[in-house]
């Protein structure tokens, strides 16, 4: 199955501790996981893919992150500077692919990515 370009595909949550974070997830939904190092595990389980990642400053107030896909990054990117919103992350790998986020009109930080 191919991913549909411009899909919400993925969402990030902001996490302060990590165990206790998988631990009742785990026992809340059945969500399972996969760490990739210390400050970030994927999840399985949740209708939708994603996973949490390690901030200090989470604290409810901090958003969560939707992930868009695109298979053209670089020309998502482009379109996006172009409709005036700004790009906070520029284009960088991670294990999966590459993505770069952006600041939409609302103030949301919003990330693209593709393989």
């Amino acid at each position: 199955m191919s991913i549909q370009d411009n899909s919400i595909n993925y969402i990030e949550f902001p996490a302060i501790d990590m165990e206790k974070t998988k631990q009742f997830y785990s026992a809340a939904f059945g969500w399972t996981f996969i760490d990739y190092g210390p400050t970030y595990a994927s999840l399985s389980g949740a209708g939708v893919d994603g996973g949490f990642t390690l901030d200090s400053k989470a604290s409810g107030s901090i958003g969560v992150l939707v992930v868009l896909y695109h298979h053209e990054l670089e020309k998502a990117e482009l379109k996006v500077q172009e409709h005036g919103c700004e790009v906070v992350k520029p284009i960088f790998s991670f294990p999966g692919g590459r993505r770069f986020h952006f600041v939409d009109p609302n103030g949301n930080e919003v990330a693209v990515w593709a393989e």
